[in-house]
């Protein structure tokens, strides 16, 4: 075990910037590979035929894996190293990244994206919990907002890579072009991270993953399914009860061990719970929102894959400056007051986009993304750095794990909630009057499906009713993004502990479990 001594020179190695760079290299690859995919999906689903549900399945498969294993993946890399347990999930990524590349139908690229979420699972949590050992609090702020950035930089570089790919490949190759990304990711952390970890941390309990992947699984299932079946349908009622029953099983079985892996009592210091509900909210809005826009701007505005990469800019500059000037707002001003400050910018941004009307034009919807990319990350980078300070030293593992578990569910959930309700307010507004009963259906499926309808049918009045019924979904789900992110900034000027950065600096640095090793 790591002295204070210890820890307090492997924070002053000069390596330590090199190993964030690692860090850096890692967090891109997930970043650019979210939304990559949110650009391809309406090229995908119109040549695999693929329905609003099985969209939404392509986006969740890979968020419900993800979230289910991060717990477990946090503290694998305690146990057994950091480094190595962050090298394999990179490895696993680019596996799964092969594996969608070569897919020929809709369940081939779910269970590609599954995949790719056992990595992503090991390459998130790792990623955060390496920051205590390396960072002091003085630094760490610094080092949490690098890494927000690297992943505000993935974020446009996504689209925009993804678009052009599409314009001259095939969809499968904006799996394949993670490959390159995914070895310098495995060349930076094998060269330039120090390993670090936990030996004392508790065992994975199988029963306790199993617990959390079914129920949260059998959650997102019924979320997404319910537009088509209907709430009060045996088979959703079904799997709402069985994600109940199993997640509180599992609160159950967690409280009653005496080391267990989902760590109930960090959700019992305020500065951590707050703080991650505060980022899961904000996942929870952003992850719905890159589900709904890129859509929007290919079938309804008419832009192609690339153009519609770059009508992404405004939210991810607006979020890249956000996340670089984050740390001197809170400097000033305390972290409550950022957090609940970047809140009511993204709500007003959402409420904003509400208005947006079949012919408002893209310079409209350019404005609210870019207020809505400001939101992001002066609320999210605050909230992240907040929940990492109130963890001690020797549970980094666990407690990023757990942040970035409540935050990819967070994710999840607004994939299928809000994706779920853009489907189901498309389908009641879509005039498919006239139409045969199959074809009816099958337009009735996504925005993209009824545009290929109404080129067969040479229905102008379809094509219409489509972008008007698809714009109808979107205020829909921007005015419920908007009320969240107002309740939230709410929550968050009222109960959020409010301690600026200069006097995180000045507490005495707890003992490190885990000081950088010498390099294997």
């Amino acid at each position: 075990m790591a002295t204070v001594t210890d820890a307090a020179e492997a924070r002053r190695d000069p390596r330590r910037w090199w190993a964030l760079g690692a860090l850096v290299a890692s967090m891109l690859v997930l970043a650019f590979d979210s939304t990559i995919l949110n650009v391809a999906l309406p090229t995908m689903a119109g040549q695999l035929g693929a329905t609003t549900g099985q969209q939404q399945w392509m986006m969740d498969a890979y968020i419900v894996v993800f979230a289910a294993l991060m717990l477990p993946a946090g503290l694998l890399g305690d146990r057994f190293g950091r480094r190595l347990m962050l090298i394999a999930g990179l490895g696993v990524f680019l596996a799964g990244s092969v594996l969608g590349s070569l897919a020929g139908d809709v369940n081939t690229v779910i269970a590609a994206r599954a995949v790719m979420g056992i990595g992503g699972a090991l390459i998130m949590p790792l990623s955060l919990s390496v920051l205590p050992a390396l960072f002091g609090p003085d630094e760490r702020g610094k080092a949490v907002a690098m890494i927000s950035a690297a992943s505000a930089l993935g974020m446009p570089l996504g689209p925009l890579v993804g678009g052009w790919l599409l314009n001259h490949f095939w969809w499968g190759s904006v799996f394949l072009v993670n490959l390159p990304m995914a070895a310098i990711g495995i060349t930076a952390c094998v060269f330039l991270l120090p390993e670090t970890r936990d030996p004392a941390s508790p065992k994975v309990d199988p029963v306790s993953t199993a617990l959390t992947a079914t129920g949260l699984g059998a959650l997102i299932y019924a979320i997404i399914e319910a537009p088509d079946r209907g709430w009060t349908d045996a088979l959703v009622l079904a799997m709402v009860a069985a994600a109940a029953a199993l997640l509180t099983c599992l609160v159950l079985r967690e409280r009653r061990m005496t080391r267990p892996m989902l760590d109930m009592g960090l959700l019992g210091r305020r500065g951590f719970l707050l703080n991650t509900v505060a980022a899961t909210l904000v996942m929870f809005v952003l992850s719905g929102l890159m589900f709904a826009v890129p859509t929007y701007l290919q079938a309804v505005l008419g832009h192609d894959a690339f153009g519609t990469g770059l009508r992404l800019l405004p939210m991810m500059g607006g979020l890249m400056v956000a996340a670089k000037g984050a740390q001197a707002a809170v400097a000033r001003f305390g972290a409550r007051a950022v957090v609940s400050a970047g809140l009511v910018v993204l709500a007003f941004a959402a409420l904003l986009g509400s208005r947006t009307a079949v012919d408002s034009g893209y310079g409209f919807t350019a404005l609210w993304l870019a207020l809505a990319g400001l939101g992001f990350g002066f609320s999210v980078v605050p909230a992240m750095d907040g929940a990492l300070g109130a963890l001690p030293a020797d549970r980094a593992g666990s407690g990023s794990g757990l942040l970035s578990t409540f935050r990819q569910v967070g994710g999840a959930i607004g994939v299928a909630l809000l994706g779920s309700l853009l489907a189901g307010a498309f389908r009641d507004r879509l005039d498919v009057t006239g139409l045969p009963g199959p074809v009816a259906h099958t337009a009735r499926e996504s925005v993209v499906a009824a545009h290929v309808v109404a080129g067969k049918v040479h229905s102008a009045h379809l094509a219409a009713s489509a972008n008007g019924a698809f714009v109808h979904g979107l205020a829909l789900v921007l005015l419920v993004c908007g009320v969240a992110s107002l309740l939230s900034a709410l929550l968050a000027a009222l109960l959020l502990p409010d301690v600026p950065a200069v006097r995180r600096t000045e507490r005495k640095e707890t003992p490190a479990v885990a000081a950088p090793a010498a390099d294997a």
